[in-house]
């Protein structure tokens, strides 16, 4: 009986043994999203896909993303600049400029994205081409394949192309003539070979 019962502890010592084992491992420190080596680059690819959304849903016009885009872009030079001069880091001077003018940026994409400025593109040819290039930006943006500075540049044709359309309806009656639309067309073959380049090459929006 004593035999037994002694057999008996010893397998439950042994049965114990790598599961009390398991419990008192200590986890790896893992990053979390609010520290300082994430922050940065978290709140930058956040904002990307706020403009992206925002230039999808037509609540950021191609004037105000063009805008956004370019401030986006110097402060993406900055950062860039900053790190190469400091071993690849930001010191905590630089982090907290940073900070400060990513907080404004977001302060103007979501004043940009609630007030009265909506992009407009109708249904017709001329309406949908307009919308169809702007989700293809949107979708560049959102996935990295358009920078910042990319982004501005077509934004700013894409902003001539809306002017125009607007200026020839208002001195044809609200209409398009056949020679308006060859033209608008025109550019918008520039602009979509623009957009296509920009997605294809070897730049990339840092995350």
């Amino acid at each position: 009986m004593r035999q037994t019962l002694f057999a008996l502890t010893l397998a439950a010592v042994a049965f114990s043994g790598p599961a009390f084992a398991q419990t008192t491992t200590t986890p790896a420190p893992q990053t979390t999203p609010n520290s300082p080596a994430n922050t940065v680059n978290d709140r930058r690819e956040n904002q990307q896909d706020r403009i992206a959304n925002g230039v999808q849903s037509g609540q950021l016009t191609a004037g105000e993303t063009k805008n956004v885009e370019g401030r986006e872009a110097n402060l993406n030079r900055e950062i860039h600049a900053d790190r190469s001069a400091d071993g690849g880091k930001l010191t905590a001077r630089e982090r907290k400029q940073v900070n400060n003018q990513q907080n404004n940026l977001s302060k103007s994409i979501y004043t940009d994205k609630h007030n009265a400025s909506v992009a407009h593109y109708g249904n017709n040819e001329i309406g949908q081409r307009r919308e169809n290039q702007q989700d293809r930006i949107a979708q560049g943006i959102r996935s990295g394949q358009m920078t910042a500075g990319e982004t501005a540049r077509t934004e700013n044709r894409e902003q001539g192309i809306n002017q125009q359309d607007r200026a020839d309806r208002a001195a044809d009656g609200g209409k398009l003539t056949g020679q308006d639309k060859a033209q608008l067309n025109k550019q918008l073959n520039a602009t979509s070979r623009q957009i296509y380049r920009q997605k294809h090459n070897a730049a990339k929006a840092p995350r």
